[in-house]
C-alpha cells in the first residue's frame, strides 16, 4: 500500500477543519474514530487506543492501520508508558522489509495535540476556566516551567523523548464551538465574574494550517521545529474576560444588556478599573506565542474573537 502523508488518530472536532484543508491541498491521509463514523464527509477507520489492554492486543490493532509518514494523535494520553507503546508498536508493525532499526527511528513522525492547561495549576474541576496566578511572571512561554506536572504532561514528555512533537493548544473555537456560548457557564454569578481574568484561544482553521505546514515543511521543518519540540499555541491575543462579557452585552432580540455585563461594571467600580481591557499585569496569566508563529512561518488567519 502506498504510504500516506498523514494518519489522524482520533478524528474529532479538529479534523473537521483539517480534513477539508488536506483535501484542498491534495494531501493523502486517513483518519480513525472509535466508532468508524464519517468525519467531514470522509469515512474513518474503526480504532481505539486502550493502554490498559495487553500489549499484544494493542500491537494487533495498530498493525491494521495504514502506513503514514506523519501520525497526528488528537486524543489525550496520560502517564508514562502508553506513548512509548503507541510509537513502538506503530513503528515496528509498519517498518518496511528493507528498513533497519535506525532507519525506522526517522521513518515515522508523531505529533501530539495537547493543552496549554499544563501551565496552569490543577483544578478539581476539569472544565474550569479559572485563571490561576503564576509565581514568577505574568508572561509565560513554551519554555516556562510547569507549575505542577500532570499525567498528561508526563505522557507528552515521553513522546518528546521519543522524537515526537507536541502542540499545546489554548481554548479551541470555531465551527460548533462558539466562545460566546461559554459565558453563562463560566460566569453564572457576580463572584464568578470577579475571578475571570485572561483567556487564550486558537481557531480550528489555524490548527489545521499548522499541521499542513509541518507536513509540507519536510525534513528541514521537522528537524528544526518538530522533533522533540513542545509548542504553546494561541492566536497571539490575550483576551480579557470582562471585556468580552461587555462586548457580548447585546445578546437579546431587543438589545437587552446581559446580566454579566452589568456585573462587570459593578466590579470595575469596586476594584478601581477605569477601562477595559484590563492591563496584562491584572489579567495574571498571559501566553507569549510569538516564537511558535515565527518558527512555522505563519500568522493566525482567525486572530481575535468577537
Amino acid at each position: 500500500m502506498e504510504e500516506l502523508s498523514l494518519l489522524i488518530l482520533g478524528a474529532g472536532w479538529t479534523a473537521t477543519f483539517l480534513i477539508p484543508l488536506l483535501q484542498s491541498r491534495k494531501i493523502p491521509f486517513a483518519a480513525t474514530t472509535t466508532t468508524g463514523h464519517p468525519v467531514a464527509g470522509v469515512p474513518t477507520i474503526l480504532f481505539k487506543f486502550e493502554p490498559s489492554v495487553p500489549e499484544d492486543e494493542i500491537r494487533s490493532a495498530i498493525a491494521t492501520l495504514p502506513r503514514a509518514r506523519y501520525i497526528l494523535i488528537t486524543f489525550p494520553i496520560v502517564g508514562t508508558g502508553p506513548s512509548k507503546v503507541l510509537v513502538s508498536a506503530y513503528s515496528e508493525t509498519h517498518r518496511t522489509a528493507t528498513a533497519t532499526t535506525d532507519d525506522n527511528t526517522d521513518t515515522f513522525r508523531f505529533i501530539q495535540l495537547g493543552s496549554t492547561g499544563i501551565w496552569q495549576q490543577q483544578s478539581s474541576d476539569p472544565q474550569s476556566f479559572s485563571t490561576p496566578t503564576h509565581p514568577t511572571s505574568t508572561w509565560l512561554t513554551r519554555h516556562s516551567p510547569l507549575i505542577t506536572p500532570t499525567p498528561r504532561s508526563a505522557a507528552e514528555d515521553e513522546l518528546l523523548s521519543l522524537g515526537g512533537c507536541v502542540l499545546n493548544l489554548s481554548g479551541l473555537w470555531g465551527g460548533s464551538r462558539t466562545v460566546r456560548n461559554w459565558a453563562k457557564r463560566v460566569a453564572p454569578t457576580k463572584e464568578a465574574v470577579r475571578t475571570k481574568k485572561s483567556l487564550h484561544l486558537i481557531h480550528g482553521a489555524d490548527i489545521a494550517r499548522v499541521v499542513v505546514a509541518i507536513l509540507n515543511g519536510g525534513d528541514e521543518m521537522w528537524e528544526r521545529s518538530g522533533r522533540g519540540q513542545r509548542w504553546m499555541v494561541t492566536d497571539g491575543f490575550v483576551y480579557d474576560w470582562w471585556a468580552l462579557l461587555v462586548g457580548w452585552a447585546d445578546t437579546g432580540d431587543k438589545g437587552v444588556v446581559s446580566e454579566q455585563a452589568g456585573w462587570v461594571f459593578e466590579l470595575m467600580r469596586e476594584e478601581g478599573v477605569r477601562g477595559l481591557p484590563r492591563a496584562m499585569e491584572v489579567l495574571g496569566r498571559c501566553y507569549d506565542t510569538r516564537e511558535f508563529w515565527e518558527a512555522f512561518g505563519l500568522v493566525p488567519s482567525k486572530g481575535r474573537v468577537y
